[in-house]
């Protein structure tokens, strides 16, 4: 702790007026580096480009300490995206942020289930390897990996790496999405990719495209998708704007800066600008969800 020391004006929002202009005005998220930890990406696909890297989480039968408990590594996938669900969360960073650096760690399978340790591997190595944005669509509703994953997001909260992770699609408990130190994201119903609203009640602590969002699937194919999983990027991409202007910010400034974008606001003499605002403490689900779904299979992965 530096009490006195003198702070650079560069690093808070606070002291002036914040609007898309201020907060993105020309950025397309230049210099950003995100880390999508997710089922992979398919490598080179024309909506989304070459990636910086693509690793994978690899499983150690002993750990250096030869106890007999299996440790795990970051190493480079060969394999690419096997379910999609990756793939689909890498274009719609892209469409939002053509200009980011894109990183893949695989951690989910086809059937996007995956192992709660390789998630913490996999946070651990992209906080340390200091990505400026982590995209997390999925969550692990195991209590057993609750500290530690409460653990990395501080740490990555102080290092100025904004993790941006699913909120479950049904009304459960699960991590880290609801650790403050995230930015928390549900899905409204709007079929507009630039709205962002804010929650006034969290822990979602904000709404984005999700429901019927047209994405690249496996195979070359296409899908309409719903879900939480797909709002999420959506920010991921907002935060990658902000801080291609702004990039000294840090996660605190970061959710300033969307709070005050947000469509939903209103002064009280004049209604809303939706009609609805999806009840943050129920994140939205589509009651027809559309096939395939990948909502909930990379939020309640066997053993995470």
């Amino acid at each position: 702790m530096n009490a006195g020391e003198l702070v650079d004006r560069s690093s808070v929002a606070a002291s002036t007026a914040v609007d898309r202009e201020w907060a993105w005005g020309g950025s397309r998220g230049a210099g950003v580096r995100i880390c999508i930890i997710d089922s992979g990406v398919t490598p080179d696909h024309p909506e989304i480009g070459p990636l910086e890297g693509a690793y994978t989480v690899e499983r150690i039968e002993q750990d250096d300490a030869e106890d007999g408990r299996p440790s795990y590594r970051i190493v480079p996938d060969e394999e690419g995206d096997a379910a999609g669900h990756g793939t689909a969360c890498a274009a719609i960073i892209r469409r939002i942020a053509p200009d980011v650096s894109l990183t893949s760690v695989r951690i989910l399978g086809p059937r996007l289930a995956g192992d709660g340790n390789m998630l913490l591997a996999a946070l651990r190595w992209a906080v340390a390897e200091r990505f400026h944005v982590v995209n997390l669509s999925l969550s692990s509703r195991k209590g057993d990996f609750k500290a530690a994953l409460h653990d990395i997001a501080d740490e990555a909260y102080f290092n100025r790496v904004a993790i941006v992770a699913s909120a479950h699609n049904s009304p459960v408990r699960s991590y880290p999405w609801i650790f403050p130190s995230v930015i928390s994201v549900g899905s409204h119903e709007i079929a507009d990719a630039e709205r962002i609203e804010v929650s006034p009640r969290p822990p979602v602590e904000f709404f984005a495209a999700g429901v019927g969002i047209e994405v690249p699937w496996t195979g070359g194919g296409r899908s309409i998708l719903s879900g939480n999983s797909f709002a999420t990027p959506h920010v991921a991409g907002f935060v990658a704007r902000i801080l291609g202007k702004h990039p000294h910010l840090p996660v605190s400034e970061v959710k300033h800066v969307l709070a005050s974008l947000s469509d939903n606001f209103t002064d009280g003499s004049d209604p809303p600008r939706t009609s609805a605002v999806p009840d943050s403490s129920t994140p939205s689900t589509p009651s027809t969800p559309s096939a395939p779904s990948a909502e909930g299979a990379g939020h309640d992965e066997s053993g995470a």
